[in-house]
């Protein structure tokens, strides 16, 4: 199996080529910016379309200005996508779907395996905790260069609430607070981002009622953790059907998503 990597000199980029390397598959290559230097022996393609020529399964962690663009060339090449990407407008999310149509496609805000049953957990506690009663709110802490927030990690956490709840999420979506906001809604979801240093992602989950908290945390040490998991979706996608898949399909945790 022939895996490239989009924006290979990049932090993830490096990782996930180490990771291919490791797994016995093959590494095509992968893009970088005209000033970036790729790993020492590893080919460079110098655009998405030449990379999915020469690839079965494309890893990207790039940038979401880039999401229709790749999405546009993968699909014309029939090369599989594992997407983790964040911070994409609805109009990218159409493109991922559009492509979906075609390849197979992982796509998830969060390729730990631990952060994946975080959000299955989330889902059953937003179940058995009523919003009447549990106030839901998110905090993400993450390193300086972070230009999305909240991280796709925390709103997959919120729309996991949601959907435990049977409720809307877009309509429940609360963001940073500032001045007077008025009382908290009831069935409001909140997040919080926090950005400073270096640190690689944490995620706390608090439900908060009159007379008790429950909180579940998540916290990340080492981007390797996504890296593995970005592969594992690769490799699971070996003659998949187009579709547009999740992390949990790969841990065997959920069903396909259309």
């Amino acid at each position: 199996m022939k895996i490239g990597v989009a924006g290979i000199a990049g932090r993830m980029g490096r990782l996930v080529a180490e990771e291919i390397l490791g797994t016995g598959a093959v590494l095509a290559g992968g893009t970088c910016l005209p000033d970036d230097v790729p790993p020492a022996g590893i080919s460079r393609f110098s655009d998405i379309s030449a990379l999915a020529a020469a690839a079965d399964v494309v890893v990207d962690f790039t940038h979401a200005l880039s999401v229709r663009d790749h999405a546009a060339f993968l699909a014309g090449a029939g090369t599989a996508w594992v997407l983790g990407t964040t911070g994409l407008a609805d109009v990218d999310q159409e493109a991922v779907a559009a492509a979906a149509r075609r390849v197979a496609v992982v796509q998830a805000a969060n390729f730990s395996p631990g952060v994946n049953l975080v959000l299955a957990m989330a889902e059953r506690l937003g179940a058995a905790l009523p919003a009447e009663a549990y106030d839901a709110e998110i905090i993400d802490m993450h390193h300086r260069q972070k230009v999305d927030a909240p991280s796709g990690t925390a709103l997959a956490i919120g729309e996991a609430v949601a959907r435990g709840r049977g409720a809307d999420f877009a309509g429940l979506r609360v963001g940073g607070r500032d001045g007077h906001t008025g009382a908290r809604r009831t069935g409001a979801i909140g997040f919080s981002a926090i950005r400073g240093g270096q640190v690689v992602g944490d995620h706390t989950l608090l439900f908060a009622a009159a007379d008790e908290h429950i909180a579940l945390t998540h916290r990340a040490f080492d981007r390797r953790s996504f890296a593995r998991g970005a592969v594992r979706a690769a490799l699971w996608l070996r003659d998949r059907p187009p579709g547009l898949y999740s992390m949990m399909d790969v841990l065997g945790m959920e069903r396909t998503r259309a």
